[in-house]
């Protein structure tokens, strides 16, 4: 028999190349290339093909008029705000991907919903390859998952996880995961370009084959991005990103990808003793240490998904010691920080090129939209001039390189939200501004066209 030809792929970016080379052709990443050897054995290729068969092997093309609609019931995990992550609950035959740091609490969240889900909707299988069953159970018995039809399997190996989902045909699948398991196909390790490809296209014919929800433990690399091939992302349905810092108790699930639900959704869950929990008013969460009236703090009105969270934005101003001023952001980028602070500077009139600048969003809630300019330049301007603002006042709006506000989405769901928390006086970009808005509800709604009007409206 002919030995099969191994190829060397780069653990980057996957790309093959023949033969091995120090750097990548494509992605320029040194000592990446891993050899790879598929196994030959002609019986398991024409088993595998006979698996990818089962999914839409066969099938003749149809009239977009004749499809019929198949609007499958979603079912629950039991837990709301991983519900309202995945677009209200599990679609059947969908596979999610879940990505975090270590010791994020990945595993304990979805032991959970495991938990849950089991006792709504029926059995399910959770197969993990860093935990053996005694260590799950112990974990399972501190979350009080109880005498719910929970099947655990310690594997590693794709093809008996398989040969488990057809035994049992269970409701709900967790792998923990993906770059645990292995083929034995290839003769690469687990974790590598090849196994994981591999894995994922496995276990993406299994979900949509029988209809089974699955979902995806995924690694994640020093930058915080997702290990493996980007080929990961594209073959699942819905990506989640589990994110949190370790000294805060809280823990926020966000959809970056959902065929089926909103993107950029938001699920916030505190961290105790007996698992996550989740938080019903987030808002509550990050405000309730706020300190009112201390200058280089503004409350800003964000929106993620299609939920309005109220954030804190706290900003430190100091004078440089070493004549070499410092711009540090942490929860913002620091690109768009160096830019309002030349906005200030420029359009406001703001001595900022010596001194240091801080700026934290409080409870290490991350915050990317342009919406929150006006709250950051609102807490550097209260800093510099060491006057506080008032407690009752709330600010959004995207500041431009001209110094103009400008308008924002979503502006009445912000408003709303604020003046449930309390807030009275709400500045904003004129452009917003609705006379005819019944969201303010007698709450005062400060227009604003420039970034010198702002700070004369605040401070």
């Amino acid at each position: 028999m002919k030995p099969s030809k191994s190829v060397f792929v780069c653990q980057e970016c996957g790309a093959q190349a023949p033969k091995w080379t120090g750097r990548c052709a494509d992605c320029g990443a040194w000592n990446s290339l891993v050899e790879e050897r598929p196994a030959a054995d002609n019986a398991l290729a024409g088993k595998a093909e006979n698996r990818y068969g089962q999914f839409g092997a066969g099938s003749n093309a149809k009239l977009y008029a004749e499809v019929e609609n198949a609007n499958a019931a979603r079912l629950t995990t039991g837990i709301g705000e991983f519900d309202r992550v995945l677009g209200g609950g599990v679609v059947p035959g969908s596979l999610v991907l879940l990505g975090g740091e270590p010791g994020i609490g990945k595993s304990t969240l979805l032991l959970q919903a495991a938990g849950h889900f089991a006792r709504e909707a029926g059995p399910v299988l959770y197969a993990s390859g860093e935990e053996s069953e005694h260590q799950i159970k112990s974990r399972g018995d501190r979350l009080g998952i109880g005498a719910a039809p929970l099947y655990l399997l310690s594997e590693t190996c794709i093809e008996r996880i398989l040969e488990e989902i057809a035994r049992l045909k269970p409701a709900l699948v967790v792998i923990d995961s993906i770059q645990t398991v292995f083929s034995i196909k290839f003769q690469s390790a687990p974790g590598s370009i090849g196994q994981v490809r591999e894995a994922a296209t496995q276990f993406l014919f299994a979900a949509k084959g029988q209809n089974i929800p699955t979902v995806l433990v995924g690694h994640v690399t020093k930058d915080g991005s997702l290990a493996g091939p980007k080929v990961l992302e594209h073959v699942v349905d819905t990506v989640l990103y589990f994110e949190g810092e370790r000294h805060h108790s809280h823990r926020v699930v966000r959809a970056v990808k959902n065929r089926f639900g909103a993107v950029s959704e938001l699920g916030v869950f505190e961290m105790t003793g007996s698992g996550l929990r989740p938080v019903p008013n987030p808002s509550k969460l990050f405000l309730s240490e706020r300190a009112t009236g201390t200058p280089g703090s503004a409350v800003l009105c964000s929106v993620e998904g299609s939920r309005p969270i109220l954030v804190e934005v706290q900003a430190l101003v100091s004078t440089s010691t070493y004549g070499n001023a410092r711009r540090m952001a942490i929860g913002i980028d620091q690109n768009r920080l160096s830019l309002l602070l030349a906005v200030l500077e420029k359009r406001a009139g703001l001595s900022l090129a010596g001194d240091d600048v801080y700026v934290n969003i409080a409870g290490g809630m991350s915050i990317e939209e342009p919406a929150a300019d006006r709250s950051v330049a609102a807490a550097v301007a209260s800093s510099v001039r060491n006057r506080g603002l008032s407690p009752a006042t709330a600010v959004f709006g995207e500041i431009g390189l001209s110094g103009e506000i400008r308008g924002i989405p979503q502006a009445p769901l912000r408003i709303r939200e604020a003046v449930q928390m309390g807030f009275t006086r709400i500045v904003m970009p004129a452009a917003n501004v609705d006379p005819a808005d019944e969201s303010a509800g007698g709450a005062e709604l400060v227009g604003v066209r420039t970034v010198g009007e702002a700070l004369d409206a605040l401070i």
